[in-house]
């Protein structure tokens, strides 16, 4: 069974928070379930191919799916994908908040993560101080998919319903109160302009 940790949402406790990442380091294969800004995701280590795997299982994903890195701040855009300038300031004027932004990824992007034909690699700035909290007890990305199981319509938001249905296939779920039904709003910056490919939570009025 799973570690379940009840962390505060506006005031996450620090000892929980590096136990979670603890336990992501701890073994190949260990997936964490953590609330964003939107709805919940799945989580695991940038170089961690088992626990990729297991998310792909956990969600039947195909190899066409886009992963998303999770990062911090814009800081370490640059290190993932390739940005222009006037890509940094579009994404500079939207982060942190609900989006995903598909962008032409870097060498430093393991292959396995990257589209298989585009070669690109999806990028978020959540707005969420668990997520944030994480991320700076990591120092690194998070390897991420939005939570939502096959046959569902919407991505799980309640942290007890995640226990009883994926109690014996995490090594951890966080606990952060209950998450909006919507996943992020995706945006492929990989063209001229930039084009929603999935409303979800983040609206862009330049772009409705």
């Amino acid at each position: 069974m799973s570690l379940f940790l009840e962390i505060h949402p506006d005031n996450p406790q620090r000892r929980l928070v590096r136990r979670a990442v603890e336990i992501l380091r701890a073994q190949e294969g260990n997936v964490m379930a953590y609330p964003t800004d939107s709805s919940y995701a799945l989580g695991c280590l940038v170089g961690d191919k088992a626990a990729m795997e297991r998310i792909r299982r956990i969600r039947r994903l195909d190899k066409h799916h886009n992963f998303t890195l999770v990062v911090r701040d814009l800081s370490e855009i640059a290190t993932y994908a390739r940005v222009d300038n006037r890509t940094f300031r579009f994404l500079k004027a939207h982060t942190p908040g609900p989006y995903t932004f598909i962008l032409r990824a870097t060498g430093e992007v393991p292959r396995r993560l990257q589209h298989p034909k585009r070669r690109t690699i999806g990028l978020r700035v959540p707005d969420h101080r668990i997520t944030q909290a994480l991320l700076e007890e990591l120092g690194e990305p998070l390897m991420s998919s939005t939570l939502i199981l096959p046959g569902d319509d919407l991505p799980l938001t309640d942290p007890y319903e995640i226990r009883e249905r994926l109690g014996k296939e995490l090594a951890v779920i966080i606990a952060g109160g209950y998450c909006v039904p919507e996943p992020t709003t995706v945006i492929d910056m990989t063209g001229e302009v930039p084009v929603i490919v999935r409303q979800g939570q983040g609206v862009i009025e330049e772009l409705a």
